[in-house]
C-alpha cells in the first residue's frame, strides 16, 4: 500500500465515532443553539429560571430517587480524585430535580426552572438511534394541580409554535392507570408481564385472555384510545376501581383545560401507554410533529423528594423536555446567512458598519487575485468594492 493511500485510510478511521455520536457541522451546529435560545427565551417570559448542573456527577446523587430508573442508560466511570463512582447524565430532569430538592430547597414553592445541554445513553432505541443528543427543557416543581398539568403542556406548545413548527400533536398519557387496575388482581409474575406486553402492542386478544371486570376494564381503556373527544367520552363511562377513577378523572380535567385553553390543538388519549414514563405518577404526555421521525419532546408528573428543616417530604412536579435533534429534522434550514467577501486591505470601519447592519462579513487574510472567486470559494453571496456590495 502507498504512503497516500494509507494516510488516507488513516485520517477515515480517525473520522469514524462510536455508534449513535455524531458531529453536528456548519449550519448545523448554529441551528440548534438559535433554536435552544429561543426555546429559554420562551420559557423565561413564563417565569422559568435556567440551571445548568454538570455533565458527570456521583452515581449514588444522580441515579437515585427520580434518576433511579436511568441506571442501564448511565454510562459510568470512577473519580480518580475521590474514588467514587460517578456516572454521566443521560437526562437532565433528574438533575434539576437534585437542584430543586437541595440548592433550592428553601425558595419560594411553585419553582419554575429550565435547562438545556447534551445528554449521552449507553444505548439509543428503535424510534431513537442517537445515544448523544440536545435536550431543553423546563420543570414546574411544588405544584400538585391540574392547572399546573396544563400549564407545562401549554407552554411546551407555544414554544414549538413560536419556532414555527405546525401540525402539533399532543398525546396524552396516565401512566398509573393500568397500575392501579392491576394492582387490585392477584397475578403471578408471568402473567403480570405478559399483560403489561399485551396492553403495550394494544392486543385486546392478549388482554381478553384475563377472566372477569379486570378484562373488562383494560379493554375498555385500550377503546378509550385515539382522537380526544370520543376517547374521554367512552374514558368517562368504564367502571374503574377508586384509585383508577381518580387517575381516570385527572386525565379528563387536564384535557379539558388545555383543549380550554387551545380548542384548536390537536390531540390524542392512551391511557395505557406507559414506555418512557417510569418514573411519572400522575398525568404524562408526548409531542409530535406531522411528518418528523421520533417525537419532539415528552413530560408529565412526577414526585420530587424535597429537603427541609423537618426532614424529608414529598412534593410533587412535572415538566417537559424537548429533544433538539428532533427539532432540526422538523424545521427548516431558514434564510440564507447575508455573507459578503471583505477584500484585503478594506477599511476596518466598513467591516464594522457591514456587521452592525447584519452582515457576515469574511475578511481576507491577503490579496487573493480574484476577489470573485475567492468570495464564491468560501461560500460568500456579496463582494465588498468601494462603490457599494455587488452579488457574486
Amino acid at each position: 500500500m502507498c504512503k497516500n493511500s494509507a494516510a488516507m485510510n488513516d485520517l477515515t478511521n480517525k473520522a469514524l465515532l462510536p455508534a449513535g455520536l455524531q458531529d453536528l457541522l456548519p449550519p448545523d451546529a448554529a441551528r440548534e443553539a438559535e433554536l435552544g435560545a429561543r426555546l429559554l427565551a420562551c420559557f423565561h417570559s413564563h417565569g422559568y429560571e435556567r440551571v445548568k448542573p454538570p455533565f458527570i456527577e456521583f452515581e449514588d446523587s444522580l441515579l437515585s430517587g427520580t434518576g433511579a430508573g436511568l441506571a442501564e442508560s448511565s454510562f459510568r466511570l470512577m473519580d480518580p480524585v475521590s474514588r467514587r463512582m460517578m456516572a454521566l447524565r443521560s437526562d437532565m430532569t433528574p438533575q434539576v430535580a437534585r437542584i430543586a430538592r437541595t440548592r433550592l430547597g428553601r425558595s419560594p414553592r411553585p419553582l419554575r426552572l429550565s435547562y438545556g445541554g447534551d445528554i449521552l445513553r449507553v444505548e439509543g432505541s428503535e424510534l431513537r438511534p442517537e445515544r448523544q443528543f440536545a435536550q431543553v427543557g423546563f420543570e414546574l416543581i411544588g405544584a400538585a394541580s391540574p392547572h399546573a398539568d396544563a400549564e407545562v403542556v401549554l407552554l411546551a406548545v407555544e414554544a414549538l409554535s413560536e419556532l414555527g413548527l405546525e401540525n402539533l400533536t399532543v398525546d396524552l398519557n396516565a401512566p398509573t392507570l393500568v397500575t392501579a387496575i392491576l394492582g387490585g388482581l392477584d397475578l403471578d409474575g408471568e402473567t403480570h408481564t405478559a399483560l403489561r406486553a399485551a396492553l403495550d402492542r394494544k392486543d385486546v386478544t392478549g388482554v381478553a385472555s384475563l377472566d372477569g371486570d379486570a378484562a373488562a376494564q383494560l379493554n375498555g381503556l385500550l377503546g378509550a384510545t385515539g382522537v380526544a373527544g370520543p376517547a374521554l367520552a367512552a374514558l368517562a363511562k368504564l367502571d374503574l376501581p377508586e384509585t383508577a377513577r381518580t387517575a381516570a378523572d385527572s386525565l379528563r380535567e387536564v384535557a379539558g383545560l388545555i383543549l380550554e385553553a387551545s380548542p384548536d390543538l390537536s390531540m390524542t388519549i392512551d391511557p395505557v401507554e406507559r414506555r418512557g414514563f417510569e418514573y411519572q405518577t400522575g398525568v404524562s404526555f408526548t409531542l409530535f410533529a406531522a411528518g418528523v421521525r421520533g417525537e419532539l419532546g415528552r413530560g408529565g408528573r412526577y414526585p420530587l423528594a424535597a429537603n427541609s428543616a423537618g426532614g424529608t417530604q414529598s412534593e410533587d412536579a412535572a415538566g417537559c423536555t424537548l429533544y433538539m435533534d428532533s427539532l432540526l429534522r422538523a424545521l427548516p434550514a431558514g434564510e440564507a446567512e447575508k455573507r459578503v467577501f471583505l477584500p484585503h486591505g478594506t477599511a476596518a470601519g466598513a467591516a464594522r458598519e457591514l456587521r452592525a447592519e447584519g452582515w457576515i462579513a469574511v475578511a481576507a487574510l491577503g490579496p487573493s487575485g480574484d476577489d470573485t472567486q475567492e468570495a464564491r470559494r468560501l461560500g460568500c453571496s456579496h463582494l465588498y468594492l468601494k462603490s457599494g456590495l455587488t452579488a457574486v
